[in-house]
């Protein structure tokens, strides 16, 4: 047989198929997951139901979302899942995830959300999960392990990056569990792990956008190379960065995931105090007829300012 199929489907290259087929490894995942029945849990890239069928079995209802049709044809008329699922045929990356935490009573419960991801949009589909953050009580998910690796991140080190950053902000990161490329048909070149994200009830030092943040850090990481004063030299010069009081020396993985949200007060102040009136406030630089604007700023943080 192929080695791209597995219980007679074929992996679809396009949609990142690799499906579990280890039972002890799907065993330890659930056991991890600890679904109970009366939990509003949705899985999404159910696939050919390795892990459906035994939360199911624990919880006895689960709501999923696939993308390929050929497999939620399957779910529907699967003898045992079937009248367990609540199946929603779409892409994840565009589905509204907080229609489910309502019910017909008017009423919500958490959702409680775990997946084997495609590896091939996991970053975005997780940046997608986290506008839901607050109708989520956990999420489970089968990652690449180098990205639950940068999930995982702490500053001053190699991994460190935007995902660290927006992830760890928004929600407690614990890696659970690694798994090898024998666990999945067919095989995936790289090894993977299970990451568990808890959203914090309470945002240490919340920002006015999550956007501004994400902003800062395409900015900063697209540079992580390089100190601020190389990295935007072409932006602002570095007599402007002295006017600003910014140490132009560090770089942007030495920056705390505490020193960003104080960087995007400190720069919507001084928007507010001057009046001006829009988040594009532009810094000229004569020398090289090149602005900076506020996006760029907006990597500076309190650990930056010299005094």
């Amino acid at each position: 047989m192929n080695s791209k199929t597995h219980l007679g489907h074929q992996a679809k290259k396009r949609f990142g198929q690799n499906f579990l087929h280890n039972d002890a490894v799907i065993s330890d995942i659930v056991d991890a997951i600890n679904p109970e029945p009366g939990e509003n849990l949705v899985e999404i890239g159910p696939g050919l139901g390795a892990l459906t069928e035994p939360v199911v079995e624990r919880a006895e209802k689960l709501s999923v979302v696939e993308l390929d049709r050929d497999l939620a044809h399957r779910l529907r008329h699967h003898p045992f899942l079937a009248p367990h699922l609540t199946i929603y045929e779409t892409d994840a990356l565009n589905f509204d995830f907080a229609q489910l935490a309502k019910h017909e009573d008017g009423s919500e419960s958490p959702l409680r959300i775990f997946g084997n991801l495609p590896y091939n949009i996991s970053t975005p589909l997780i940046f997608h999960l986290l506008t839901f953050k607050d109708k989520v009580k956990d999420m489970h998910f089968m990652l690449q392990k180098e990205v639950v690796e940068r999930m995982a991140s702490g500053p001053d080190c190699k991994a460190y990056g935007r995902l660290s950053i927006m992830t760890q902000y928004q929600c407690q990161v614990l890696p659970v569990m690694e798994i090898g490329p024998e666990a999945f048909k067919p095989a995936p070149k790289v090894d993977s792990a299970i990451v568990r994200l808890i959203p914090h009830k309470e945002i240490k030092n919340p920002v006015k956008e999550i956007g501004a943040l994400n902003t800062v850090c395409l900015a900063a990481f697209n540079q992580r190379r390089k100190t601020i004063r190389n990295g935007f030299k072409k932006l602002i010069s570095v007599e402007q960065l002295a006017s600003l009081n910014i140490d132009a020396n560090l770089r942007p993985e030495n920056l705390t995931i505490d020193d960003l949200p104080g960087a995007i007060t400190f720069i919507y102040s001084f928007i507010s105090e001057y009046r001006l009136g829009s988040s594009k406030y532009r810094f000229e630089n004569e020398s090289s007829n090149t602005s900076l604007n506020l996006d760029v700023v907006l990597l500076i943080s309190p650990k930056i300012f010299v005094g």
